[in-house]
Parts: structure tokens; sequence; C-alpha cells
């Protein structure tokens, strides 16, 4: 007979139904592609799971049959559909294909759903019963091959198809008898065996039922069969399936499965007896995935799954009918004694027997703690203890509330209560009091002294003496324990682990630390350096053998009934571990050999760009700014049991981390660039997988936001830009030169007036020297003066009216001035004219600019040194391309140092000095005047005046 463990629920298993996702009642065939997805045929369309959602292929996908018996993965990612009787469809990147065939194909399988042999992307079909055809499936297209094999009459079930030597192998129920018909010769042979009908197949075994006989049979070639096992049931076995791990699942019609541990290929004799599992449900399929997990599909009921670690460590487990929720554990060095979550216990001996204690029928009081000697154990309940003794069965129950038991010496231990502190002495069963107070821990670190722990302290307190005195304030402790000479492990409710000795704490360890939980439970001693902690949350193994603490932290991913863990017990190599789904076995060794990483990878399902969903990710992937890109993940680490989150990066626009629990990852208004997406799939615990998953993929600009747009902006802007300056010069160009012309004839106009005003003034003077001498009667002189005046006046005349004048004309009328002034003056002055090989003669002048200046000196400079004669030089000199004229006399000179040439009553000085004005104003020439006392700077007397002459450029001064 089978074992009955699981016969109702597996503890730790998952039921997955319609309020995870999976909208349907009835679950036929389970399947696993190469990603690791698994497919789920149903009464309500195709379901894929990742081990987080479930997405759903139905009508609105494209199915026109959402009846589903199952489909069959292919390692090109298709997925091909087999409905009900007929539709058949496959799913491609995502979108489902109805087969255009179906007509040719339905007719053939009108009466059940066709048996299918796989090759590679290659599928072959054909039916159940008398098959006609072997149809071939290959990338959406389907052909026909004649199955020419003479029926007559005969109801031959199909066995299976071996394409590799094209033998269609076919089960006569009745004769007993395996046809083997040849598809290309068409030859038929035939093989005895026992009658029975095909339950499954798989490779070169399957398996038949006769009557309450189930025969496994092997084949060892092409045409010899042989009969490997038979086992014998009473269960009426529907259907069955061969794993991967060549072990055989049976499905029994009243409800469950009957597992069997041994694989068919072993060389055994005998099968051992099955287990059976899920009694309760009607189970249509098993599946064994590719990390042996156990998937179970049932009829009305949904899914369920069991990771392997917790299938094996229960499966391989010697305690049976171990579900129930374990709140204590104890052990001596015989038995382990087990509390429940209501008032009775067990004992497990070390054959695996259980014997189970009901402490009392008429309540349901939780354990608090236990503790068992040899043959005495005591059951610590909510509302009283019970002491029993294993050997008669006999209870004795002792009225407190307790709240813990703690070994106190070999006779005798604490009952820490509600109200006081007890010493319960083993022997005579007396009680004695230790103290009135409300204590939930206790530890003795001496024969005399306590360690004494109520709600939020911890005291020490000494029985003789009966003081207390607070020794660490404002820490529940919930567990302590000694780890090794004055040193002290405190389970605290809030803060983790502390350690601490007889005087102070040593130190803490808390979630921060690696602690996979900061309430703890409780504490068990594995030696003197390690120890573990139980929490709501798993299981923590803290070594303390080097400077840091390392922690080691177990949960239902490593095989645990379930996290909330309440205490363990250590035996030999082995941990036993109460949780509030049953009692976990584990050689710690085995524990300890946990993967650090989970050892699979994020699978990018698709990315999103411009609207475009991409299946391929492997392709160029491109899109451009200012749109959503959506990255759609799985991660299918079936252990986690949904607890599945993402940690990724994107590389190019960033160097963080980010963490997300959705598996669409959403990025928005990415700029334009070369990136590299990278993920990480967390499990449960926040384990992380051995590698990442990358993929490239590249966001353009718009054509507004590429350089040679920006740069045909920037020229259009540039020249608009130029356009409105030059626009804006030109107006103030025109402005500035109807100004100047304005200001030019203005200045042309004053400059007109004061040659007006020197003709006069000269002719005024030349009078004045004619009245002279003719006053003296010196008519030769007269007219000697008269005829030079004639000529000068002419020349004034002439020159008067231009603005410039060639430097040798002006040499020349410069000497007729200083000729006249000579005759009028008697001689008084000699005069020189030098001009330096570097003046071009040539060259322009302003007409009539010196003239004055030559007056001046004569009126005012040499005019008083009578007796002495006086002297005028005029020199013209080109020096650092400008000209430089220099009238000088030897008169007395400038009377003061501050004196101002303009200061004088020469009007025709004055008139001069505007006319230089007028010069810079109207012709940009840069004339510069000079005056210079040389009595101050020569040693001698007289005035020396400079004109320099800078034109903006030499032509200014050429003609």
């Amino acid at each position: 007979m089978f074992s009955s463990l699981f016969s109702a629920q597996i503890p730790g298993m998952v039921n997955y139904n319609e309020e995870d996702g999976l909208n349907c009642s009835y679950t036929y065939h389970l399947r696993q592609d190469k990603n690791g997805f698994i497919w789920i045929g149903s009464d309500n369309g195709l379901f894929r799971f990742d081990g987080k959602e479930f997405k759903q292929y139905g009508k609105e996908e494209g199915l026109k049959n959402v009846d589903i018996i199952s489909c069959e993965p292919l390692p090109n990612g298709e997925v091909f559909i087999l409905p009900f009787l007929n539709d058949f469809a496959y799913l491609k990147k995502g979108r489902v294909i109805n087969l255009n065939i179906n007509d040719y194909l339905k007719n053939q399988f009108s009466s059940s759903i066709p048996k299918i042999t796989r090759d590679g992307n290659k599928l072959y079909l054909y039916g159940t019963t008398n098959p006609q055809n072997i149809f071939t499936y290959e990338n959406g297209k389907v052909k026909k091959t004649p199955i020419l094999l003479d029926y007559k009459q005969r109801g031959l079930l199909t066995v299976q198809y071996d394409f590799r030597t094209q033998n269609l192998y076919l089960n006569d129920p009745v004769k007993g008898e395996i046809v083997i018909y040849h598809i290309g010769s068409r030859k038929e042979r035939r093989i005895k065996i026992d009658p029975g009908h095909i339950i499954c197949e798989k490779d070169d075994l399957f398996v038949l039922n006769n009557k309450n006989s189930i025969d496994i049979y092997q084949l060892d070639n092409p045409y010899h069969i042989t009969k490997k096992y038979s086992y014998r049931t009473k269960e009426n076995v529907f259907y069955g399936a061969i794993d991967k791990n060549n072990k055989l699942w049976l499905n029994v019609q009243n409800g469950g499965v009957l597992y069997f541990k041994q694989s068919l290929l072993e060389t055994k004799k005998n099968l051992a007896p099955p287990v059976k599992i899920l009694g309760n449900y009607v189970i249509n399929n098993v599946l064994v995935d590719r990390d042996d997990n156990v998937w179970f599909n049932s009829r009305n009921s949904g899914v369920f799954f069991i990771p392997q670690a917790l299938f094996t460590n229960h499966i391989n487990l010697s305690v049976k009918n171990n579900s129930e929720y374990i709140k204590a554990i104890a052990r001596d060095d015989k038995n382990i004694i087990l509390g429940y979550n209501n008032s009775y216990g067990a004992i497990i001996y070390k054959n695996g027997k259980m014997l189970e204690i009901v402490l009392d029928k008429d309540n349901k009081d939780e354990n608090k703690s236990i503790y068992i000697n040899n043959n005495l154990s005591i059951f610590g309940l909510a509302s009283k203890i019970v002491v029993h003794t294993i050997s008669t069965g006999e209870n004795t129950k002792i009225q407190y509330a307790l709240k813990s038991i703690v070994p106190y010496t070999e006779d005798s231990v604490f009952f820490c209560t509600a109200a006081s502190l007890l010493v319960y002495h083993l022997k005579n069963k007396k009680i004695t009091t230790v103290l009135n107070e409300r204590v939930y821990t206790v530890l003795p670190y001496t024969q005399e002294n306590l360690f004494i722990g109520n709600f939020s302290d911890l005291y020490k307190f000494n029985i003789k003496t009966k003081t207390k005195t607070l020794f660490l304030k404002g820490y529940y402790f919930t567990d302590i324990k000694k780890l090794k000479d004055n040193v002290y492990l405190g389970a605290t409710n809030l803060n983790g682990i502390i350690l601490f000795n007889d005087q102070r704490i040593l130190n803490t360890i808390e979630k921060k630390d690696g602690l996979i939980n900061d309430q703890v439970k409780k504490i068990t001693v594995e030696n003197k350096n390690m120890f573990w902690a139980s929490t709501n949350s798993g299981i923590s193994r803290i070594d303390l053998t080097g400077d840091k603490a390392s922690i080691n932290n177990f949960t239902q991913t490593d095989g645990l009934p379930s996290n909330a863990v309440s205490d363990c017990v250590i035996r030999n190599d082995t941990i036993f571990i109460g949780t509030s789904k049953g009692l976990g076995i584990f050689p710690v060794k085995k524990l300890m050999a946990q993967e650090k990483f989970i050892q699979k990878k994020v699978i990018i399902n698709s990315i999103t760009i411009e609207n475009n969903e991409h299946y391929n990710p492997g392709t160029d992937l491109t899109g451009y700014s200012n749109n959503t890109v959506i990255f759609s993940l799985s991660f299918p680490d079936y252990a986690s049991q949904g607890k599945i989150s993402y940690k990724y990066k994107i590389e190019g626009l960033n160097d963080s981390w980010q963490v997300n629990n959705s598996s669409k990852i959403i990025l928005s208004s990415i700029p334009p660039g070369k990136y590299v997406f990278r993920v990480y799939g967390l499990g449960y615990n926040g384990k992380q997988s051995y590698t990442s998953s990358d993929i490239a993929f590249e966001i353009k600009p718009r054509f507004w936001q590429t350089w040679w747009f920006k740069l045909i902006l920037s020229l259009i802007a540039i020249t608009l830009i130029s356009v409105i300056i030059n626009s804006y010069l030109q107006k103030k160009r025109s402005k500035k030169l109807e100004k100047f012309y304005h200001e030019k004839k203005i200045a042309e106009l004053e400059l007109q007036a004061i040659k007006a005003q020197i003709n006069p003034h000269f002719i005024y003077n030349c009078l004045n020297s004619i009245k002279f001498l003719l006053f003296k009667e010196d008519y030769q002189e007269t007219e000697n003066y008269l005829d030079i005046f004639s000529r000068l006046i002419r020349k004034t005349l002439h020159y008067s009216e231009k603005t410039f004048m060639p430097i040798e004309e002006e040499i020349e009328y410069l000497s007729l001035y200083m000729d006249m002034e000579k005759l009028r003056q008697n001689e008084l002055f000699d005069y020189t004219i030098e001009v330096s090989e570097k003046v071009n003669k040539r060259w322009l002048i302003p007409s009539l600019l010196i003239q004055p200046f030559v007056e001046n000196a004569i009126k005012h400079g040499i005019s008083g040194l009578k007796p002495d004669k006086g002297l005028i030089k005029i020199s013209f000199d080109y020096i650092d391309s400008t000209l430089c004229i220099i009238i000088e006399d030897n008169g007395t000179g400038i009377k003061t140092k501050n004196e101002s040439l303009m200061n004088t009553d020469s009007f025709g000085l004055k008139l001069s000095q505007k006319r230089i004005k007028t010069f810079q104003q109207l012709f940009e020439t840069h004339i510069t005047l000079e005056v210079i006392n040389l009595s101050e700077k020569h040693a001698r007397q007289g005035t020396q005046i400079k004109l320099y002459i800078t034109p903006y450029e030499n032509s200014n001064l050429h003609h």
C-alpha cells in the first residue's frame, strides 16, 4: 500500500487560482518552455505564468476555441496550441495565429485531441485510435503522410510514433499485442504483451493499466519490448506522466496522484510503494519543471505548486502527518517533543514514529513552552501547565498562565508565569516561589544569581538575598541563552540579538547587520561560536568565529515548511525546525550548501518603443526622443513564490541602480543617445540572479534635435539677426551720414566765413603799411610794396576759395608775405624756409594755415627786439608718417609760463585756431598745435610753433 502522506494539503504548498489571475475553472495540461515559463491549458484559454503574473490568451487575443487542452512550446519560441477537438493555432511573438488548414486537420481528430511527438521545431500529430495520417507541423505549415495500415475493425490505441525509425507503435488492448508499423515500408510486426490500456509514455518507456495492475514497459530496440515493473493498486488510475527524472506519476480518479520516488530506468526488481499526494483533489496533470519544482493541475481548484527544496524535504521526511502549527519544540538525548497550536503535543522517537499526546480535549490552548527529560515531559499552555509521563501517558495539570519553561538544575526547572517566578522540582513535583512578579524569561548565570526579564527590562536577581538590580533597561527579552563562559545571548522583541556579560552589553546583531528580522522569538546554541535565531521571517544562523558576525538566512525557498519559525533544536548534524506549517528536518551541511545567487536570468519579453512592441530584443532597437520606452520583464524563479523584484540601470544615462517591483519598467523622455539596459532579478529574501540581462538600444533625435537642423536653425537665426543688426546699423549710419552731411555743410560755411574774416583782416594790415610808406614819401618802396601786395592779394583771393593747397605754393605765398613785411618793417627781420628731403612739395595742406602764425611772430615776437634784428625760421619735415611744420622766431617769447598764445590780441591767430578745429571736424584730419617757449627748454629766447598734420591715411596728404 502507498503511504497516506500529504493526502490533504502539503505544508508550504501554494495554490494559484482565480484570485491570482488564473481566471478559469478547469485546468488540463502543463508545459514549460525554453525560457522557463509555465504554460497552462484551461477551459478559458491558454495561460502563461512567469512566477509572478498570469498572462491569458483567449478570444480577445484571437483564439477561435478557448477550451485549450494542451500546448507544445518549441525551441524557436513558437507555442503550438491544441484546443479541444479543433481550431488549431500557434503563438508567435505574442500573437495568436490560427492555422488555415484547421478543417483539414480537425476531421482527423474529431473524437479526441492528437498525440504529439516533437523533433526540435517540428511536431508530428496523429490520432489516438486507428490513426489515418501523420501530420507534420513546422513554421506554420502542415503536411500529411498517410498511414496505409489495414485496421480490419481493430481498435488500436496509439502508443507513440518514433520519427527516427518511422515506426508507429499501436496497442491492441484486447489481444494484448503491440503492433509496430513502419510508415515507409508499410510492414507490420506484432509483439505479445499483457493486455491493458495506455496511460502515458516518454521516450522508450510506456505504461499500461491492466485493471488493478500498472505495467511499465521499455523498448530495448525498435522491435523488442521488455516489461520492467508491475504495481498492483486498487486505485482507479485514469492518466499518468513520466517526468524529466523518469519518475512515474499516476492520476487517481477519486482524487490525488501517486508518486513513485524510484526512477523507471533503475534496474530494481520491484517498484517501491508510492506516496499519495493531494488526495482531496482530482489532479489532471503533473509537471516537474527543470528546477525540480512540482506543479499539479487540478480539476476545479487551480494549480498547486511546491518548490523543489520543500518537496524533497517532505517526501523524504520520516515523520508522518506533519502539517500542524508547531509553537514550541525541545529535545533530550532520546526524543524530540513538539507543542502545537492547540491542546496537544507529540513526541518523535528516534525511529521516526510520532506519538500524539492529547493534553486537554475540552480546550484549545496553544503551547507556549515545552520541556522533556527522559520519561517526563512538560507542556506549558497559555492557561495551564501539563506534566506528562511518557511511559504511562498520565497527565498532571497545574493552573498557571505560563510564559516559558527554563531548565535550572538536573532535577528542577523554572516556570516563568504571569504572576511569579517558580521552581518546579521534577522528582517530588513540589513548587517553590522565587519572586512574586510577572516574569517572561530567566537564566541562571551562577547557582544563586539570575537574569530575569520582564516586558521591558532585564534585572539581576539573587535568590538568597532576594535583591533585584536593574541591569539592561528598555529591552523586551523573549529568550536568554548562555553562549560560553560569561557571554550570554538575548533574543529581543524589537532590537534583534543582544550579546552581553554580567557587566555590560558586548554587541548587538540586527537586521542592518544581516539578521533576517529584528523580532527574534528563540535562540538555539549550536556551539560556543554559532547559534540560530528563529523569527517570523525565517531562521538565521549566526557565526561569531571571525571579527564580524557571519549570517546565513533560510526561508521557504530553502525548504522550510513556513517562514514563521517558532524554535528549533539540533541533534548531531541535523536541525529540526518548528514552523506554522509543520516540522522541517534538514542536515545542517545541506542547508548551508545553499546557492548564494539564483541560477536564472531575467527574461526581457519585449520592448515597446514608438508604440511598436519588439519581441526579438536581439535585433537593433531604435526609437526617437520624447517617447516612452517600456521593458516587459519576467524572472521565472518560482521558488520565490511571486516575491520578485527587479534591479536595473540605464548605462549611458546614469550609474545608479533602481529597484522596481513591477514587471514593466517604463522610461519616459530619454534624451537622444546610445544606452544599455542592464537588469538583475531579485527573488525572495533579496537573492539576486547570478548575472544580469543586458540589451542595447538607441534613442535617435527628432529632426529638430539633429545637429544639421540645429546648424541650419543657427544659420537662419544668425542671418536674421545679421539682417536686423545691419538694418539697424544702416539706419543709424544713414542718420549719422545725414547728420554728418549737415554738419559738413555747416563746417564749410563756417570755414568760408573764417576765410572771409581773414581776407579783410589781411588787406587791412597791408593798407596800413602802404599808408605808412606814402606818409614817408618813399615812392620807390611804395611801388615795390604795391607790386608784391598785388601778387599777394591775387594769391590770397585764389587760395581763399580752396580748402587745400600744395606745400610749394604755401612756401611761395609765405615768401611773398614775409618779403612784403620786411619792406614795411625796414628790414626788421630775416627769414628762412627749409624743406626736408622726406617732404614731397606737392603734398596738400590746409590753405592759408601757416600765415597767421608767421604774422604773430612778426607782430608780437620780433617787433620788440630793436635795435637787434629778428629771425624767423620755417621748416617742413616728415616724422613718423606725420608732416611737422615749425615756425620759430628769436623774439622776446611768451612772457609767463602759463601765458597762452591765444591770449594775445592776434585776430588772425584766433581764426587759425578755429580753422584747425573746423578742419578736424570736417575732414577727420588730426592737426596738433604745440607752442614752445624756447627760453625754458633750449636756453635761448624766442617762440616755437609746431604744427603736426596726421591724416588717417597718407593719401589724405597727397594730391
